[in-house]
């Protein structure tokens, strides 16, 4: 069997934008709404500190790439390969479980339409549903 070449950490409810929002709007959500205890929003801080340093953001190579009239359902996922960065995401959910917040791992191959991809990352617009 083929190992996945992609993985996402998302919430398991669709979200505003009807996607399943990945797990950093999830605790960045929960940090907004004052819910997280000092030594989780010390964790947060540090680590998103520590991603955008780390970490391209795709705005800010093309400011559409989550645009939904222009690429529908866009979400990111991490190459299976960026492990540096995926090993980090373990605090993150933590703090989900913690807050009761439903999340799950996907794995695929073929996560959609890419259309943005970097070294450690792809943002891709999920294949049509059948039926």
């Amino acid at each position: 069997m083929e190992q996945a070449r992609y993985v996402r950490f998302q919430g398991a409810d669709r979200g505003g934008r009807d996607i399943h929002p990945g797990v950093f709007a999830l605790v960045n959500n929960l940090a907004r709404a004052g819910r997280l205890t000092s030594e989780q929003e010390l964790f947060r801080r540090i680590n998103n500190a520590w991603y955008d340093a780390n970490f391209t953001n795709p705005t800010s190579v093309d400011p559409t790439v989550y645009d939904p009239a222009v690429n529908p359902g866009a979400v990111a996922w991490f190459k299976s390969s960026a492990r540096h960065l995926i090993e980090r995401v373990d605090g993150y959910l933590e703090i989900l479980t913690a807050h009761g917040v439903a999340y799950r791992c996907l794995r695929s191959s073929d996560p959609g339409r890419i259309v943005y991809e970097d070294d450690d990352q792809v943002v891709a617009v999920p294949h049509p549903r059948s039926g």
